[in-house]
């Protein structure tokens, strides 16, 4: 094992390291770039032939990744895509980036983290490390990766290949933290895999390399990190929902918590939770308590109140509309912002959409404006956007709900020109016109 380790350091140092990446979207993308512009050559896996050939052509289409990085990798051969996984041979790393979803009983869906790792086992040779990045239940990386990896391959973990697990820590749009930057957290089956996994995230990224004592506690630290965020936004959800109830504003209340310079941190109420990681993690922690009979009380209740909060907001909106004489029931309502985050173009687990789909049961004439969204998928269905808003289009609406804080949307002019807006992201806070505004 000793002389296995010190090869791969060696070919690390030397940059002699081939990088394989499965999943090329929100992880995966940036991530290949990171490693190839480190120097080792890297290959993307995926079995949509579309991300492919875009990566092949150095056509860029992740936010997250700068297009001529991309393009001139690309170019000078550093990185390429595939779809054919018996490339896997050819290859010393390999991160697993792929999706894991909730399946329709709000059960973690691990079948393209199964399918990628066996696909990977197929075609797994010696001396090589094998890291599974995406977000998943505490146990994952050892209870069903590493037996796939053993058994389609007929290798042993720890003796013939290295294998850990290092939670993404992607976040969409963030100008500051970015996956070259942002600190890593390895967790690996044994001593020599986390020193040699490790090293192969410091010479790529900026950030540090934290090392913990095995797979389960790095998958538990990511299933942390989200669920602190969903238990505290639950909770300002909640709070929001009684200042309404006392007629005193939220947002104000928050401003002056903040004051405090310890003991404090700001979390905002809003529509619900969107993007892959904070709606979902919990329900893999709780998924995984079960097992052990234990009860994640603090943690379902802040699921209950933020899964509740499109239907509230919904609700919010019925009263707005009735205090101008109109109700939902043949509404014309636009919604502002289908993103689940401010400034791009991602809209996996929106809550807008959520708010979209209970304003049409409820009868309501739906359409949404997103400058960064022309259109969106959901349950099955296609919907495209309007292309544009101005003071006519928007009067035309008898509400306007903001469910995104786009930066590039005239909210002046929205106000000044609806007959009623409700604001669930207080992004109008400093407009004038503000005789039919409600903020959340």
């Amino acid at each position: 094992m000793c002389n296995m380790k010190n090869r791969l350091l060696n070919k690390i140092n030397n940059r002699q390291i081939v990088v394989g990446v499965v999943g090329l979207g929100y992880v995966g993308l940036p991530l290949a770039v990171e490693k190839a512009k480190a120097g080792f050559k890297t290959i993307g896996f995926d079995v949509q032939s579309a991300k492919v050939d875009m990566v092949n052509a150095g056509h860029n289409y992740i936010g997250d990744v700068v297009d001529s990085d991309l393009k001139q990798l690309v170019d000078d051969g550093m990185l390429s895509a595939t779809t054919d996984f018996c490339f896997v041979k050819d290859v010393d790393f390999i991160a697993i980036c792929v999706p894991t979803p909730l399946d329709a009983h709000q059960q973690p869906d691990i079948s393209y983290v199964k399918s990628s790792t066996e696909a990977i086992s197929q075609y797994l040779t010696r001396e090589t490390m094998v890291v599974l990045e995406s977000t998943t239940y505490p146990g994952t990386t050892v209870e069903l990766v590493k037996p796939i990896l053993e058994q389609g391959s007929g290798l042993k973990c720890g003796e013939d290949f290295y294998l850990g697990f290092s939670p993404e820590r992607v976040d969409p749009g963030n100008l500051i933290y970015k996956t070259k930057n942002t600190p890593k957290v390895v967790g690996a089956c044994g001593e020599d895999a986390a020193e040699v996994i490790s090293t192969m995230y410091r010479v790529v990224l900026d950030g540090d390399v934290f090392t913990v004592s095995s797979p389960t506690v790095a998958e538990m630290d990511k299933i942390l990190e989200n669920t602190y965020r969903n238990i505290n936004i639950g909770l300002i959800n909640e709070i929001g929902r009684l200042c309404d109830e006392m007629g005193i504003s939220v947002w104000e209340v928050i401003e002056a918590a903040k004051t405090k310079p310890f003991g404090f941190q700001a979390f905002y109420p809003g529509p619900g939770l969107g993007g892959h990681c904070i709606p979902l993690d919990p329900y893999y922690l709780t998924w995984k308590a079960r097992e052990y009979g234990f009860h994640t009380t603090l943690i379902e209740s802040s699921m209950v109140i933020n899964d509740g909060q499109p239907e509230y907001c919904v609700d919010r909106a019925a009263r707005l509309l009735n205090q101008h004489k109109k109700a939902v029931n043949g509404a014309k309502v636009l919604i502002l912002g289908v993103a689940y985050k401010q400034d791009i173009d991602d809209y996996r687990e929106s809550p807008a959409l959520r708010v979209i789909e209970i304003l049409q049961q409820r009868g309501a004439q739906v359409e949404f404006y997103d400058p960064w969204v022309s259109e969106y998928r959901y349950k099955g269905g296609s919907y495209t956007g309007i292309t544009e808003i101005n003071p006519e289009i928007v009067a035309s609406y008898d509400l306007v709900m903001i469910t995104c804080a786009h930066t590039n949307v005239d909210y002046e002019m929205v106000c000044s020109s609806a007959k009623a807006v409700f604001d669930t992201k207080n992004v109008t806070k400093n407009v004038k016109a503000r005789q039919n505004l409600e903020i959340l």
